[in-house]
């Protein structure tokens, strides 16, 4: 895991208007989050099994998640790196995946060896700078 410093740490946003940039931008909510914090991923990178992300992290600071006007504040983003199995799973449930319920293996490793790490820290620099342009343009950054 490579943590970055972006000038969105502590940043305050409308989960909204947040959610209408990401999605513009390729990002998407990851699948872990809870009403009251949660991540917006994006894929820097995937080949042959390996996967480096942009993950941004944010907390509500007023109203609920899922809700167009609730305030979020953002953490501190990093970069990380998911490895997995390419190929048939032969340890998964064949109920499972015949019903297509399983499309992915499980990471074999879900916070992998970054190396160059100064390729994906300017690359996870820029996703962030890309998301912060799209707030700035639209004005939606509160004080916090």
């Amino acid at each position: 895991m490579l943590k970055l410093q972006t000038k969105l740490d502590g940043q305050r946003a409308t989960f909204g208007v947040v959610r209408d940039c990401i999605q513009d931008l390729g990002y998407h909510l990851g699948g872990n989050w809870d009403y009251d914090a949660g991540f917006f991923d994006h894929v820097l990178c995937r080949e042959e099994g390996e996967t480096i992300y942009i993950r941004i992290p944010f907390f509500v600071r007023d109203g609920e998640l899922d809700n167009y006007d609730t305030t979020i504040e953002f953490g501190t983003s990093f970069v990380i790196k998911h490895v997995v199995h390419v190929g048939v799973d032969r340890e998964g449930s064949s109920l499972i995946d015949a019903t297509g319920f399983s499309q992915f293996q499980s990471p074999i490793d879900t916070d992998g060896k970054i190396t160059d790490k100064n390729r994906w820290i300017h690359a996870g620099e820029v996703a962030v700078q890309e998301l912060l342009d799209c707030l700035y343009e639209n004005q939606h950054l509160k004080s916090s």
